[in-house]
């Protein structure tokens, strides 16, 4: 009877820890407007160096998005943002170049042209 009870309590127990334990919460292109929004005057504007809230921002998107939809998102999100800037080839080379200039590798080329149903 005992054993029966410590039983029901460890399943109560794992149960309990199951619906308790934090969630990991997907990328939002909310998240990824308010990560990247220190880039966009150097984007628009351009000049020497890359601000260090930028690269901030750019780190802390690169680190949360670990799995390949939060990557698919982040993806789509910069692909639509860069629609809506004007801009010319110099702001896409500017917009490319950041994840590379912050010391980050993503695994696609920034461009309101990628295919981002082909990231990993």
């Amino acid at each position: 009877m005992a054993s029966s009870l410590v039983v029901r309590l460890l399943s109560l127990l794992i149960v309990c820890l199951a619906l308790c334990s934090p969630k990991a919460n997907a990328v939002t292109c909310d998240q990824v407007m308010t990560d990247l929004s220190p880039c966009v005057p150097y984007i628009v504007n351009g000049g020497a160096t890359v601000p260090g809230q930028c690269c901030n921002g750019v780190r802390t998107l690169f680190n949360q998005a670990q799995t390949t939809p939060d990557r698919k998102t982040v993806c789509n999100c910069i692909k639509n943002a860069i629609r809506n800037i004007p801009y010319n080839n110099n702001n896409l080379n500017l917009a490319a170049g950041l994840p590379r200039k912050c010391g980050v590798n993503i695994p696609y080329q920034i461009s309101p042209n990628i295919d981002c149903s082909r990231v990993q």
